[in-house]
C-alpha cells in the first residue's frame, strides 16, 4: 500500500512559514496543523504570532490557541495528538501539512521519542521544592555536577527543563543525555515526510524579527496581552515561570509594566532575544536531519 504524504514546513521564527502552509493547503485541499510550543497557548496570540481568523482565511488550522495558561504540555502529547490530527485530515480527505519552528516537536513526529523512564512522584517533588526554596541556579549546578552536557544547553532559568533533567539523573543515575541518545521509539508510520525549510538570509530574517515586534507592540496590542497575563500571574492562577510565559518578548514587556525598564528597552531586549532565539534555530534546521 502506497504511503501518504505529510508536508511539514518548518524554520525560524518570522521567516515566514506560516503564508508558505497557506500557500500549501489552498493548493492541495489542506489542513494546518500546529507544531509550534507557544502558540498552542490561547493568552498570548499576538506575541506568539498566531495567525488571525483573517490570516487563517477559509482554510483550517488546528492545534492553536487551545490551551491555558496554567496547563501543561509535553512534546510526547504533543506528537500524539497531532498524530490524530494526521489521521483526522486523512479521513475528512484533507492534506496535512505540519507548519511551526520548534523543532522538538517536529523530529518526535517523524522520528520519535528517546525512552524516558518513569519518575516517582517524590522524586519530583523534591525538585519542584528545591527550585522553589532555592532557586533555579541550585538546579543548573546540580546538573553541571551530574550531567554538564544537558547543563550547557539549558538556561539556568528555564526551571522545568531544569526539573526534569535533575529528577532523570536521581531516578536512574544516567544524565537526560544518556536517554537521549538512545534509539528513537514511536514515530509515525504509514505516512512519507514532505519537508520544507524556510530560511530567509540571515540579515533578511533579522530585519523581520525586528519589524514584527515592533508591529506587534504599536499596531497590534501586545502589550495588553502581556498584561491581561501578569495581573492573572499577581493574583496566583497562573506560575511565573509557567511554559507560555517563555514566549518571545513576554519577560521584557512584562518589566516595562512592573516599571522595571522603559518600553523602548523592553522592545530592544526583546529583538535581541528574539534574533538569538532565530539564530538558534536556523542553526538546528541547517544542521539536523527531520527524518
Amino acid at each position: 500500500m502506497d504511503k501518504k504524504t505529510v508536508y511539514i514546513i518548518a524554520g525560524p521564527t518570522a521567516s515566514g512559514k506560516s503564508a508558505r502552509a497557506l500557500e500549501l493547503a489552498r493548493q492541495h485541499n489542506g489542513v494546518v496543523i500546529n507544531a509550534d510550543s507557544m502558540q498552542i497557548y490561547k493568552d498570548l496570540p499576538i506575541l506568539a504570532a498566531i495567525p488571525d481568523a483573517k490570516e487563517m482565511g477559509d482554510i483550517p488550522h488546528r492545534l492553536y490557541a487551545f490551551l491555558k495558561a496554567e496547563e501543561t504540555y509535553s512534546a510526547q502529547i504533543w506528537r500524539e495528538v497531532a498524530e490524530a490530527e494526521i489521521h483526522r485530515a486523512f479521513a475528512e480527505g484533507l492534506q496535512p501539512i505540519i507548519c511551526g519552528g520548534t523543532g522538538f516537536y517536529i523530529t518526535t513526529l517523524t522520528k520519535g521519542l528517546s525512552p524516558m523512564p518513569d519518575v516517582a512522584d517524590d522524586i519530583r517533588a523534591r525538585f519542584t521544592q528545591q527550585a522553589e526554596e532555592e532557586g533555579t541556579l541550585s538546579l543548573h549546578a546540580y546538573m553541571q555536577t551530574h550531567d554538564p552536557d544537558t547543563a550547557a544547553r539549558l538556561h539556568p532559568n528555564d526551571t522545568q527543563r531544569l526539573i526534569r533533567a535533575c529528577e532523570i539523573f536521581a531516578a536512574t543515575g544516567k544524565p537526560l543525555s544518556y536517554w537521549q541518545a538512545q534509539p528513537r521509539i514511536g514515530a509515525i508510520e504509514g505516512v512519507d515526510f514532505e519537508i520544507e525549510i524556510i530560511m530567509p538570509p540571515k540579515d533578511d530574517l533579522y530585519t523581520r524579527c525586528n519589524r514584527r515586534f515592533e508591529i506587534m507592540v504599536a499596531d497590534m496590542g501586545a502589550l495588553d496581552e502581556v498584561a491581561a497575563l501578569d495581573a492573572r500571574i499577581a493574583s496566583g492562577a497562573v506560575a511565573p515561570d509557567a511554559a507560555v510565559t517563555r514566549t518571545l518578548g513576554f519577560k521584557e514587556l512584562q518589566r516595562h509594566l512592573r516599571g522595571e525598564i522603559s518600553l523602548a528597552d523592553a522592545i530592544e531586549l526583546a529583538q535581541i532575544e528574539t534574533r538569538h532565539y532565530a539564530k538558534r534555530q536556523r542553526t538546528f534546521f541547517g544542521n539536523q536531519s527531520l527524518t
